[in-house]
């Protein structure tokens, strides 16, 4: 076998060469290389402790289990949430609660809550219309600041 080439190979044992490089290139290419170098500062996301529970009460909400809603989510607030957008969330299932229970000073001061925390709060357009806290919400978010 010394000194032979790949040309003198039989067809069969040339084809069955260039199965196997195939293969090994295929198997190569399949292969998880780690990148030359580390993306640039890939943003870092950070959970604040009451994050999980403002979800867990937004679930306990959905599910018509409010009195464990209001419980987790006030704790949410206390624990902290990671930003404003979602402790103002966390003031509308609140206000909800709050309103569906007759509640209506806290529910607007858990609307009023909720525009301080994000300044671009706003119920949509089916939540507004709401017979037990859609007035209660028009009354509180025309009031704030007075």
């Amino acid at each position: 076998m010394k000194g032979h080439t790949m040309s003198k190979q039989s067809p069969i044992s040339q084809g069955l060469a260039r199965l196997g490089m195939a293969l090994v290139v295929a198997l190569t290419a399949c292969a998880q290389v780690p990148p030359a170098e580390a993306p640039a500062e890939a943003p870092l996301v950070v959970q604040a402790p009451g994050d999980r529970s403002l979800e867990q009460g937004v679930q306990l909400y959905q599910s018509a289990r409010y009195e464990a809603a209001e419980t987790v989510l006030k704790a949410a607030l206390l624990q902290g949430i990671s930003n404003g957008p979602d402790v103002a969330r966390a003031h509308k299932f609140l206000a909800f609660i709050y309103c569906t229970s007759k509640r209506e000073t806290l529910c607007a001061g858990a609307f009023r809550s909720a525009r301080e925390a994000d300044s671009s709060f706003e119920l949509s357009k089916v939540e507004a219309g709401h017979p037990l806290w859609g007035p209660v919400y028009r009354k509180a978010m025309a009031t704030r600041g007075k």
